[in-house]
C-alpha cells in the first residue's frame, strides 16, 4: 500500500509538473505574441513617422524657397520706393500719363 501511495504521489507530482510546464509554455507563448504585436506596431509607427518627416522636410524646403522669393520681392519694392522719390520718376510719369515734354523736345505724330 505504501508503494501504491508512493506511486500516486509520484503521478500527482508528475501531473503538477506537466501542468506547471504547460502553464509556463502558454505564458511564454502569450508574452511572445504580445512582443511581436508591439514590435509590429512600433515598426508601422516608425515607417509612418519617417514618411511624415520626409513630407515636413519637403515643406520646409518649399517655405525656404518662398522666403527667398519674398526677400527678393522686398528688395525690388525697396528699389522702386527709392526710384519713386527721384525726379526721373516724376518726369517719366509726366511724359507717360500726361503727355508732357521738355521745352526743347520735338514731338512727331503719325497721321494715320
Amino acid at each position: 500500500m505504501a508503494v501504491q501511495n508512493n506511486q500516486k504521489v509520484n503521478r500527482q507530482k508528475s501531473r503538477r509538473k506537466r501542468s506547471v510546464l504547460q502553464y509556463h509554455k502558454k505564458s511564454m507563448l502569450l508574452i511572445s505574441i504580445i512582443l511581436m504585436l508591439l514590435t509590429g506596431t512600433v515598426t508601422v509607427s516608425a515607417v509612418s513617422l519617417e514618411e511624415k518627416n520626409r513630407d515636413y522636410k519637403k515643406q520646409e524646403e518649399e517655405l525656404e524657397a518662398q522666403i527667398l522669393e519674398e526677400k527678393d520681392r522686398s528688395e525690388r519694392i525697396e528699389e522702386y520706393r527709392e526710384y519713386v522719390k527721384t525726379d526721373d520718376y516724376v518726369k517719366d510719369i509726366a511724359e507717360e500719363k500726361l503727355g508732357l515734354v521738355d521745352p526743347n523736345e520735338i514731338i512727331f505724330k503719325s497721321t494715320q
